[in-house]
This record gives structure tokens, sequence and C-alpha cells, in this order.
């Protein structure tokens, strides 16, 4: 019982004329007059059971205390990442932790109680910058930008409505919403109450901080480890540090970006010498989602994808087809298809969505656009990821796009994937290059089954049986559960390889049934897939590959090195993914003819 409630009773008493009445009586009395040390508007009820309770009361103190102190310590040691946390994570001394408490010791009472409030929104501001810096390296292998990631968060609510529902959508927004209030709140009252005591018991506080910052200079000169981890810490000054110079970054990324845009070596070429080795030919730029490395290279999934390849290879030879392939590194890993799909376009590093925009704004050539250019090709977008307005599709100069609701599928959504592969390649085939006495095309085509979280995934059937789409309700109800799927890594890396085995079929098998002696088809991954499948690698590869039937294309690139076949040898030429344009057309232009 604190001291000023027992100084209280005696008072009570007295004004109350009721002298040998217990406090026992007097609590469970409501006609006693009220306890003038209590404060005006608090629930009488709480005040009565710490007198009749004492020991429980001081255990409920000492125990909020104890853990508003582990809620500030676990703050402040928390990693940004979920690989690092460990028990040797929370057995440091944080140099921030420190300094804050003899501020806090050395400052006057009002400045004092400002300052704990402030640090401790502040620490829980950072506890959440941490928590979403988990998840952005466990889908982007990357930190959140402050700046510039702000659009995606919109895009990962998106990709839950189309994975789990629109009430798993609301519950996840909701969830983290409540999430962030109780961190923000928690955090102030725990920094508060941790304050508070160590007001109550200055002299021991301030030895203590004396005593702990004198540890932790010592361990920090000295380098003292535990299991390989610092025992001394500075790491929120180094990861505001870092965010600091981030935004820096930022800002001048934008003005080297602009300089970068203004140079490309073919702005003033004569249509007429644009592409000529191409003329008369179907070229295809084909994107398969998240198509990776990781899928080729992985001990796991290597033994299938060298099947599949393989397969592929021996069929389009059959077919009359050849094919070379090597490696492009992309600019991003996990999602961004669109950056990575503007910086195969483009011929520019298109890494963040600052630049995405700069791009999208400008009038930077594309691939597509220098086909448009020559007037010798229809250009057509195949893209059945987009499912609402898209203002940028106009500046990648296509005559028209075919998005999800344009391609006359009527089946189910597989997760995020509206159009199943297959159905999107018999779409073109259909409203485009199966059309009788048309011009050349040039295609962009998306490929979107291998999409993160691959599951359901659907599966090759005959191409006659397709029809509406319809039949592949029966199909999605055969497939696995994401929900299922995901409480297993392992599960998660079969579902992603399935879904990539998939994609490959899909292209390789119309290629086998509609290409023709003027079919050019380039497919390449657009990034590798989340760290869940990578496990640890941080490889940015992906496979391209070339299919002709027409060996004058192919000898077009002898000199690239690139490997037989639709897969690359581990060892094969990997170039970054913006260097693709430029060399595509060098090979193509009228010096090669």
């Amino acid at each position: 019982m604190s001291q000023e409630a027992t100084e209280a009773v005696p008072q009570e008493t007295e004004e109350a004329g009721t002298t040998g009445t217990t406090e026992a009586t007097k609590a469970a009395d409501p006609a006693q007059p009220s306890d003038p040390a209590q404060p005006s508007g608090s629930a009488p009820g709480w005040f009565r059971r710490r007198r009749r309770y004492p020991r429980t009361a001081h255990g409920v103190t000492v125990g909020t205390t104890v853990l508003a102190g582990a809620l500030v310590l676990l703050a402040l040691l928390l990693p940004n990442r979920l690989e690092r946390i460990g028990p040797e994570s929370f057995f440091r001394l944080p140099a921030e932790g420190i300094l804050l408490a003899g501020l806090l010791l050395a400052l006057p009472p009002r400045s004092r109680r400002l300052t704990a409030v402030v640090s401790g929104a502040l620490l829980g501001l950072l506890t959440v910058l941490k928590f979403v810096d988990m998840g952005f390296y466990q889908v982007l292998a990357r930190p959140f930008d402050l700046v510039l990631d702000w659009i995606l968060l919109d895009d990962a609510a998106e990709f839950v409505r189309e994975s789990f529902g629109r009430t798993g959508q609301v519950l996840a927004v909701v969830g983290v919403i409540v999430l962030i209030a109780a961190v923000l709140v928690l955090m102030t009252l725990a920094t508060v109450r941790v304050t508070n005591l160590m007001v109550r018991h200055h002299a021991v506080a301030a030895r203590t901080t004396l005593v702990l910052g004198t540890a932790w200079i010592t361990c920090m000169t000295l380098s003292i480890q535990i299991t390989g981890v610092p025992l001394a810490t500075k790491g929120n000054a180094e990861l505001l540090n870092n965010r600091v110079e981030q935004v820096r970054a930022g800002l001048r990324d934008g003005r080297i970006f602009q300089k970068q845009a203004a140079v490309d070596a073919f702005a003033k070429t004569s249509p007429d010498q644009l592409l000529t080795g191409l003329r008369g030919k179907d070229v295809l730029f084909t994107f398969i989602e998240s198509y990776g490395r990781v899928a080729i290279d992985d001990p796991a999934m290597a033994p299938y994808l060298d099947s599949t390849l393989k397969e592929g290879t021996d069929t389009l030879k059959a077919a009359g087809f050849e094919s070379r392939s090597g490696w492009l590194r992309s600019p991003v890993t996990g999602a961004g298809s669109w950056l990575a799909h503007s910086t195969f376009l483009s011929g520019l590093w298109i890494k963040n969505q600052q630049r995405y925009r700069s791009l999208t704004t400008s009038d930077r050539a594309t691939l597509n656009s220098y086909f448009r250019k020559t007037g010798a090709w229809r250009t057509v977008g195949i893209v059945p990821g987009v499912r609402r307005a898209w203002p940028e599709g106009r500046y990648f100069a296509l005559d028209h796009i075919y998005d999800s609701e344009h391609l006359g599928y009527h089946g189910p959504y597989f997760s995020w994937t509206p159009v199943p592969d297959q159905f999107s390649l018999e779409a073109f085939q259909r409203l485009e290059h199966g059309k009788k006495d048309r011009e050349p095309i040039m295609a962009e085509i998306i490929l979107a089954s291998s999409h993160n979280p691959w599951s359901p995934i659907a599966r090759m059937i005959d191409w006659d049986d397709l029809g509406d789409g319809s039949v592949f309700h029966r199909i999605k109800k055969e497939s696995t559960d994401p929900k299922e799927v995901w409480k297993d890594a392992e599960k998660v890396r079969t579902e992603y390889r399935r879904a990539i085995e998939y994609s490959l079929d899909s292209l390789t098998e119309w290629v086998e049934r509609y290409g023709t002696d003027d079919t050019v088809l380039v497919f390449l991954g657009d990034h590798q897939p989340v760290p869940t499948v990578t496990a640890g690698s941080t490889s940015k590869d992906v496979p391209v590959t070339i299919v002709a039937r027409d060996q004058k294309v192919l000898d077009r690139i002898a000199d690239w090195g690139w490997t037989d076949g639709l897969k690359p040898a581990e060892n094969a030429p990997a170039w970054g993914m913006d260097k693709f344009r430029d060399r595509f057309m060098t090979a193509y232009g009228p010096q090669r003819d």
C-alpha cells in the first residue's frame, strides 16, 4: 500500500467519526466517505482492491514495471530482419538506451516528462519501421524506402485481397492498424513508466547508467562479442543514419536518372534503319513471373526444371526451332515486376518507383516504341495482371492492350493470377496471332501464373478444351490451398517450382502448336522469387532465351556466347537487364545485314 493511502486512512476516519472502523469494513461499505488521496475521476474499486490486497497490488505494479522495461529494451535491441532475431540479439548493450537514460535523469521534471513521452513515441515509430522492414526483406530482400515505397502498401493490400479474399484483406488491414496503434501507445506508456522508476530511485539509476556506459565503451573498444554478435551496439543510430542517407540518395538519384535517360544511341536513327534483321517476323517478348535463377540452380528444384527445359528444348527442336539462353540481372527481387519490365524495354536501370514514374512520363524510347516507329509492326500487349486503369500503358507504345477483362476468360482467379498462362496464350492466338492477312506483330506478353503465392496453380489441359476458361473452375478445386501451403517453406518452394514448370510448358507448347517460320520468341524471368524460395541466395539473375526457326535470326547473336537450348549454362554471360535493349537492336540492325 502506498504511503499516501496509508496516511489518508486516519484522516478519513476522524472526519467520519468512526474511530475503530477497519479499512476492510470501510472498503466494503459504500456509505463511507471517499478517500481524499484518490485522484478525481479515478475508479474507486481499484483503490479499494489495492487496500484489501496489498501484496497482489504490489505484484501487479512490479510486474507491469518489469514488462515496461522489457518492452523498451526489446524495442532498442530488435533487429529489422527476421533471420537476425535470436537470443544473442537481446543480450547486448544499446548505446541509445544508455544515452537516453542519462538524459532523462539530468533533465528537470517538466522537461523530463515531455522528453519521456516524445522518446516513447519515437521508439514506437522506430519499432513499427523495423516491423515493416522485416516484411520488405521477406518479400523484396531490401528495407522499406521512406520516400518511394508508400505506393507499394496499396499493392500489398490488393495482393492480400486477390489471394485471400475481401475478408482477409479487411482483417489484415485492420490488424495492421491496431498493431501500429498498440505499439505506439504501449511504447510511450512503457517509456514513461521506466522514467518514473528511474526518478524514484535516482541515485541507483544514475550509478547503473554510469556503469552501463563504461561497460559499453569497454566492449566497443575491445570488440567483445557473444556468438559472433557484438555485445555493444549502436544499431538504432546506424539504422536511422542509413535512412537519412537513403532519402538523400533518392533525391540525388532523380537528377542522375534524368541525365542517363537523355542518352539514347538510337534516338536519331531513321525508322528504315531500325530492326532491319527482323522485318517480316512476329517478335514476342514474353515475361515469366518470378522465373529466377534459383529455379535452375537450387538442388531441390534443378532435377525437375532440368527435365522440363530439356523436354521443351527437344519438343521445339522437333518442330524445327532452335534456342539460345543466357542470364540477365534484374533490378529487383521478390516483387516489382513493372520495374523489371521497364528496365528491359527502356534500356535504363529502373530500380525504384521514382525512376519508374520519371520514365513513364518521359519521351524515352522503348523496344516497343522502336518497333512501332518503323511502321512495320503492329504492337500489342497481353497483360492479364492488369485489372484496372493503366495510364502508363500509353508510354509503352502498344497499339492495343488486352487486359484481364478483354481476353475472353470466364474461369476463376488462381489466387493473385486472373488468367492462367495457357489461356492467355490461346487468347493471343485467337485475338491477334491467328488472324489471316495481318501485318507482323510485336507483342509484349506477361505470363502471370507463377506469381506469388503459387497456390492454387492451374495445370496443362488439351488446348482444344480451353473454351472460355470455365473448365478451370474444376481444376482450381483440385489444386492446393495457399493458407496450408504457406505454413511450410518447403511446400512453398515445391509449389513455386510447379508454377514455373506450368508457365514454361504453356509457352513451349504454344510455340510448337502455333509457331511459324516467322516466329521469334524472346522469353525471360522478370525477377527472382521471395526469400522464402531463394533460401538465402542474393543473386538477382534471371534466365533469358531466344527461340526461332529461322537460323539467320540466331546467327546474329552468335557472338553473345549464349548456351544452346532453353537452359543457360552456369557460366553463360550475365548482363544487366538494362543492357539488353541496345544489344538486341544492334544485333538486328542494318550493320549486321
